[in-house]
């Protein structure tokens, strides 16, 4: 059985759509893993240190249509870019490997790429759609008809009136000013965005089937909403006792010797994805928190994560915390989450860092940035309870002071601990033998051999 898997050219789908690919090659599947060329060269080099991918997945890439030096992280240009130039490659991929004799039997596509179906569509392949997200977002698109009839948005998107959307009982409150297009560049990024969103909620729907990275007890609401999306998850390269790859920054394993020597329980760890930039006055403020806090904090500090060019900490703030504090570029985040002396998780809240701090049962301090992240800290802090939102002052800045405050709450409060632990049971039973996200995968493995 031969699978093609595209994922979009961001890291946290990158990771979970590798994780499930080597899910499906451990019962006996071979897997083309099919990235943008740009980040099929970042992947290769991470893995020339360690290469931990199964045999069976072989890397390939085709061209995203954008110059070498254009910024990758303007994420509308990106999409429109993908959208003219990677079906037609896509296609002409898929002649080669059939020509090759090894024909691809199924494509697996980011439900974000909705062309991806349309292409094996017309090439007459199976085809299956994998959802990176949080269930509730796909319901959250599914309902922009509704948004526009209900004086919510235009048309074009634009916002009418912000108000607190719910979508059903026990799903988070989203702000209607948080919507995904909403939170990403300038007027004509989010234009660009919620087209692409219009068109992509028709093309997902070609998908002959629906997997997520999500499980049922953790959004039952969001899966009565869309009950044709099954969920597969939370993949974590350690239920497969793994590791997890497809990274695009080297890892600092040095950290985790690091974490070897401080308390049980004492850690705060600070990382905030592939995306988030600070500028310099924020990112002095969290340096200003994390000293405040007296405790030993692990902080990923990753290249580009300041809009200065040189990222600068307070002075003499490396010398004050030196025998408290670590600062790595990145750091195997699933291996540092599963660790003992992990107290608590301070988190841009992007789905694959929620579902891997939710499996090693973390309470949360969420610093969303951007896209799916307000509506995941909703999940967080006001459906599970399993963390608490900053607030920021009138300059918009979350101040030392203000994080230490919160840090002090969370850390206080042992029903926070108590309530990510039940949390972490519930949903690791569900990718345990018998649970749901186990038995949906196999029924997932019986569709894709039928």
């Amino acid at each position: 059985m031969h699978i093609l898997a595209i994922p979009y050219p961001a890291q946290g789908h990158v990771i979970p759509l590798l994780e499930f690919s080597e899910c499906l090659v451990k019962h006996g599947c071979k897997v083309t893993f099919v990235n943008t060329e740009y980040n099929h060269n970042r992947v290769v080099n991470v893995l020339q240190e360690n290469n931990c991918i199964s045999d069976q997945i072989h890397l390939v890439s085709l061209p995203d249509g954008m110059e070498p030096l254009e910024d990758r992280n303007e994420v509308g240009k990106l999409t429109e870019s993908m959208y003219r130039t990677m079906p037609g490659k896509l296609q002409e991929l898929i002649k080669k490997i059939n020509s090759e004799g090894d024909k691809v039997d199924c494509v697996i596509g980011d439900g974000s790429l909705g062309w991806v179906m349309e292409v094996a569509k017309k090439m007459n392949i199976r085809r299956a759609a994998f959802w990176p997200a949080a269930t509730a977002l796909l319901a959250i698109s599914f309902s922009v008809p509704k948004m526009i009839d209900d004086g919510i948005i235009n048309n074009d998107g634009t916002l009418i009136k912000k108000e607190l959307v719910q979508l059903a009982p026990n799903m988070p409150a989203h702000s209607s000013a948080n919507f995904l297009w909403l939170c990403v560049g300038d007027l004509s990024v989010q234009k660009v965005m919620f087209d692409m969103l219009i068109k992509n909620n028709d093309t997902i729907k070609m998908a002959e089937i629906m997997v997520c990275n999500s499980s049922h007890d953790l959004e039952p609401a969001a899966f009565s909403l869309l009950p044709e999306m099954l969920p597969v998850g939370p993949l974590l390269a350690s239920n497969r006792l793994g590791s997890s790859a497809g990274n695009f920054w080297q890892e600092d394993q040095t950290c985790l010797k690091w974490l070897d020597q401080q308390p049980l329980n004492s850690v705060i760890y600070v990382a905030f994805g592939s995306f988030t930039v600070f500028d310099q006055t924020q990112f002095q403020e969290l340096a200003l928190g994390l000293e405040l806090s007296n405790r030993p904090f692990l902080w990923v500090v990753r290249p580009g994560s300041s809009s200065d060019t040189n990222v600068a900490y307070p002075e003499g703030f490396e010398g004050r915390v030196a025998n408290r504090g670590r600062m790595v570029g990145w750091a195997p985040q699933q291996k540092v989450l599963s660790h003992p002396s992990i107290a608590c998780f301070v988190s841009h809240c992007g789905w694959n860092s929620t579902m891997e701090g939710v499996s090693n049962g973390l309470p949360f301090l969420c610093w969303p940035y951007f896209a799916d992240q307000f509506l995941n800290e909703s999940y967080i802090c006001d459906v599970w309870k399993v963390g608490l939102k900053f607030d920021r002052n009138e300059s918009g800045i979350i101040t030392g002071k203000e994080f230490k405050t919160k840090l002090d709450q969370l850390l206080g409060d042992e029903n926070f601990k108590g309530r990510s632990l039940a949390l972490k049971e519930m949903t690791m039973n569900s990718v345990r033998e018998g649970g749901h996200s186990n038995k949906t995968f196999k029924n997932f493995l019986e569709w894709i051999k039928a």
